[in-house]
């Protein structure tokens, strides 16, 4: 199983921070919340903050842990390590070359997300 760490990043807008999966990816061209496979031995919290700076240049201040969601994909299984990041420093930018966008909670629905991030949505929209 691949262990994941995400990003739910909160502006003061109320506004979330999404990404477009490139094309050649695994579910490509479709939207997510900012994260990284954690490597052997790095505790999540460690991943998070490093994919956040190296994905998207921000720095991880204030975090908790939101929900926790195992998905299977048939050719893949994975562990969506979700957390909520309230504190951040820095102006979100595709470091990676991927669209983003910051998102109204409540709009969440409107944008393509791959299977496993609907129960993360459902989270976040009730927030």
């Amino acid at each position: 199983m691949i262990h994941v760490a995400v990003a739910v990043i909160v502006n003061d807008l109320q506004q979330v921070l999404i990404t477009r999966r490139h094309q050649h990816q695994h579910q490509g061209n479709l939207w997510e919340f900012p994260g990284g496979k954690c490597e052997p031995g790095e505790q999540v919290i460690d991943t998070l903050k490093r994919e956040i700076l190296e994905e998207v240049g921000l720095s991880v201040m204030s975090a908790e842990p939101l929900i926790k969601v195992p998905f299977d994909y048939g050719d893949r299984q994975v562990l969506l390590d979700v957390w909520r990041v309230s504190e951040f420093v820095g102006d979100a930018q595709g470091r990676e070359g991927q669209a983003m966008h910051w998102c109204d909670i409540n709009a969440l629905e409107d944008y393509d997300f791959p299977a496993a991030n609907q129960p993360i949505i459902a989270v976040v929209s009730r927030a």
